[in-house]
């Protein structure tokens, strides 16, 4: 997601440091101490405003989830909605998401998410899609055996893609949603982008896949 620089977000990010982790590396291993907790760990590669993230903690207390993302500006929204909601099992990652093993331990995450990610339609540009398979197996890592990833996207090139990418790599795909607003799916909640495109008639698709 490109957002307008926002301005002060680096600092907005810097002066919040119980929900932005600005030294994530420090924390590796140790992610259930630090929700204070033995709970599951969720995590969203590439989070946008943080609409999904908030709504999934809000929805599932039992569950401790870290929102990641590149852009500083785009983060500090995500915070907006975290400090709105005061939200204890939240926290937030301005990280590379192809570098989560500089931040996780082996088996210390418990299920990826991955919504609307960037298509990178260009074959040139393949290796960026966060369904390649060097990215599958960063965060093949960072999961226990048999983890899943759970993906969404309106770009069905993306989707085709991934499915490929998924069977490829040796992955099973548990559920395939073809049309996931029209299915009896009850436990979606919905990011920014997916309401925006779903208003247009777009058609979204998702996928749980397990290694």
């Amino acid at each position: 997601m490109r957002v307008r620089k926002r301005k002060g977000a680096e600092e907005y990010l810097e002066n919040n440091p119980h929900y932005v982790i600005l030294e994530p590396e420090k924390v590796k291993g140790h992610w259930r101490e630090l929700f204070a907790n033995t709970n599951p760990i969720h995590i969203e590669v590439g989070s946008g405003k943080g609409r999904f993230i908030t709504g999934m903690a809000q929805a599932h207390p039992e569950i401790n989830y870290i929102a990641i993302d590149m852009q500083v500006s785009v983060l500090s929204h995500a915070l907006d909605k975290v400090l709105e909601s005061q939200l204890p099992n939240v926290r937030l990652l301005l990280v590379d998401g192809s570098s989560l093993t500089n931040y996780f331990e082996a088996g210390e995450i418990d299920l990826v998410y991955l919504n609307f990610s960037d298509p990178w339609p260009k074959k040139k540009h393949e290796k960026r899609r966060l369904t390649y398979k060097t990215f599958l197996e960063t965060y093949q890592q960072i999961l226990p055996p048999e983890g899943e990833i759970h993906f969404k996207t309106d770009n069905r090139g993306l989707f085709e893609y991934s499915l490929a990418s998924f069977s490829q790599y040796g992955m099973i795909l548990k559920r395939v949603w073809l049309d996931l607003h029209a299915s009896d799916f009850e436990d979606n909640v919905m990011t920014e982008y997916e309401e925006k495109f779903s208003a247009k008639g777009q058609v979204i698709y998702r996928v749980e896949a397990k290694f």
